[in-house]
C-alpha cells in the first residue's frame, strides 16, 4: 500500500504518471493481432478484433500456466514439494534442501504471477488504483473457492467467482433501483463487496480445501 500510494503522488509523475497511471504503450501487442478487423461471436458474446485477441491472449496464457503446473507437479520435484508441505522435516531428513525447493517454488509461482500480470495490463493501461487491497482478497477468495493445491481449482474458481460478481454488480443495482430493495443503486453496488467477504469467510470455515481440493491435503502438520 504504501509503494502503491508513493507512485500515485507528483514526485514519480514522470515515471508513473501519477494517479493516471501509463496508457498508450499497446500498440506493439495490438499490432501481432492474427484477427482482421470485425466483429466476432454472437449474442452477448460478441466481440472486436482487439477484445478478441485479448481474450485468446489470455487463454493462451492460462493454458501454459496450467500444462506447466500440471506437469511439474507430476514430476519428482512436484512429489517433493508436496512432501514439504506435509512434513519439512521429514523431507530434510532424506537428504532434500527444503530452502532451495522453497526457494524454486517461489520463482515460478512469481513468473506464473507475472504471465497473469500481463494479461491483465497489456491489453489497457497500468493505474495504480487498480491495485488496491481489494484485488488481494479477490485473488484469495478464487484460490479457496476453487481449491488450493489443485492445478485447476484457481481456474475454476476464477470463472465462478467473476460470473457470479458480475452478475450482481448488474442484478442488485437493478434489484434497487425497481424498489425491490431498500436502498439506492450506489449502495446496492457496494452489497456485493460485502457478499464477497462473507463468502470468503464462509469458505473458510466450512470448506477451507474448496470446491476441487481434497481435505486431507488441507491438513498441516505442526
Amino acid at each position: 500500500e504504501i509503494v502503491r500510494l508513493l507512485f500515485q503522488t507528483e514526485l514519480f509523475k514522470e515515471y508513473t504518471n501519477s494517479s493516471a497511471g501509463l496508457r498508450g504503450y499497446s500498440d506493439g501487442f495490438r499490432s501481432i493481432n492474427p484477427f482482421p478487423p470485425g466483429t466476432y461471436g454472437f449474442g452477448p458474446f460478441t466481440y472486436t478484433e482487439v477484445e478478441l485477441w485479448n481474450r485468446v491472449f489470455g487463454l493462451i496464457m492460462l493454458a501454459i500456466a496450467v500444462l506447466v503446473v500440471w506437469a511439474l507437479m507430476r514430476s519428482p520435484w512436484g512429489r517433493v514439494l508436496k512432501g514439504i508441505r506435509e512434513d519439512e522435516d521429514a523431507v530434510r531428513s532424506l537428504g532434500k534442501n527444503v530452502f532451495a525447493y522453497k526457494m524454486q517454488a517461489l520463482i515460478i509461482g512469481g513468473v506464473i504471477g507475472a504471465m497473469g500480470g500481463i494479461v491483465f495490463a497489456v491489453p489497457s493501461a497500468v493505474v495504480p488504483g487498480s491495485y488496491s487491497t481489494s484485488l488481494t482478497f479477490f485473488l484469495w477468495t478464487i484460490l479457496l473457492l476453487g481449491g488450493a493445491a489443485t492445478v485447476l481449482g484457481p481456474t475454476l474458481g476464477a470463472v465462478l467467482f467473476w460470473i457470479v460478481f458480475s452478475f450482481l454488480g448488474n442484478l442488485l443495482p437493478q434489484m434497487a433501483t425497481a424498489g425491490y430493495l431498500p436502498m439506492t443503486s450506489i449502495q446496492a453496488e457496494i452489497v456485493r463487496w460485502i457478499l464477497a467477504g462473507v463468502v470468503l469467510m464462509l469458505i473458510v470455515i466450512f470448506r477451507p480445501q474448496g470446491i476441487l481440493g481434497d481435505k486431507r491435503e488441507m491438513t498441516f502438520v505442526k
